[in-house]
């Protein structure tokens, strides 16, 4: 795959995450930051221009899908496409008369495109169980929504006393080391479905240490805190495509996905390090009674986030080991909890 059909390909993803027209500014930030990393990375010089040219709409959806002629490349950039509009847990109206389009655009094979929806739907279904979708709001459990969250000075779900944990500090850490190891495998997958497990499990990982804590919040409010903490949804998302697929890793020939473990992903797995740190940050600001407001948020995951990096290349081989165990069936039954 050329440079240009890379472009191309990420163009669609970025025309699926602006689809709905609702993303923070926040967002939108973020995403700008990694078209701008990617490029720097890849040596694709003009994705910080890209990123531009589609949310000001310089470049049309037709355009981007008539480069691509390759029948496996046009059916990974509507599996991107679909992964992107599914990263938040949902589609609008608004992305699934885009994908409609995008498929017509495509040419796909219809067949191919509904098993591929099937198992992107999937995923969603079973990462509704990650955590509760709704959790009575009372006591040490109070609904985010009783104060504004996120306002400079304003404690995340009002202030509560600390608590300890119901489990000891080095079976928490081992725990987040654990999901850590596991989303860095699932980054490290050719299966270009294969990342649409990570939020999910970060969710299941906040909510147990929450929960270690006494706090039981639902996913709603878990998907705040990591927000704000300035771990987008969808442009986590984007930077784990974009890094698989600029980085050889992502891609299909002949109908079948390419890529080795061993070679394309080195210096990959960032996941690992990202699941670190928020974990380490929801066992400090759980510890504390939720007493961080945003900015206290944003600071110490980033402060984290250093040494988990450095972490994640000392993990780098199990990383590795772990992603050559998994199947779909694995990564399905890690979502559902089992």
């Amino acid at each position: 795959m050329n440079p240009e059909q890379q472009k191309s390909i990420l163009a669609i993803a970025l025309f699926a995450a602006f689809a709905d027209g609702a993303k923070h500014d926040r967002e939108r930030e973020e995403i700008r930051r990694i078209a701008e990393s990617l490029g720097g990375e890849s040596g694709v010089p003009d994705l910080a221009r890209l990123y531009q040219d589609v949310l000001l709409k310089r470049i049309s959806l037709g355009t981007a899908t008539a480069a691509l002629q390759d029948p496996g490349e046009r059916q990974l950039a509507y599996e991107m496409a679909v992964c992107v509009c599914d990263a938040d847990g949902h589609q609008s109206a608004a992305e699934q008369r885009f994908l409609d389009e995008l498929k017509v655009l495509l040419k796909l094979d219809a067949e191919q495109a509904a098993a591929f929806e099937r198992e992107a739907d999937a995923i969603v279904e079973l990462s509704e169980a990650a955590a509760p979708a709704a959790v009575a709001a009372s006591g040490p459990a109070e609904s985010l929504a009783a104060t504004p969250p996120y306002k400079s000075g304003v404690p995340l779900a009002g202030a509560v006393v600390a608590a300890q944990p119901n489990v000891s500090e080095a079976e928490l850490d081992k725990s987040i080391l654990n999901y850590a190891l596991m989303n860095g495998a699932l980054e490290l997958l050719p299966q270009s479905w294969a990342s649409m497990a990570i939020i999910p499990l970060q969710i299941k990982m906040v909510y147990g240490i929450g929960r270690a804590h006494g706090v039981e919040l639902d996913q709603g409010h878990i998907k705040e805190f990591i927000a704000a903490a300035g771990v987008g949804l969808t442009s986590q998302y984007l930077e784990q495509f974009g890094r698989k697929l600029l980085g050889g890793l992502l891609g299909k020939a002949a109908g079948k996905a390419f890529g080795t473990i061993s070679g394309a992903a080195t210096g990959m797995a960032f996941s690992f390090a990202t699941t670190y740190a928020l974990g380490q940050l929801a066992k400090r600001y759980y510890a504390g009674g939720r007493m961080m407001n945003t900015a206290v948020l944003k600071d110490t995951f980033q402060n984290l986030l250093g040494p988990a990096r450095q972490m994640q290349t000392q993990y780098l081989p199990q990383i590795r080991q772990q992603a050559g165990a998994l199947d779909a069936a694995k990564i399905m039954a890690m979502v559902r909890g089992g």
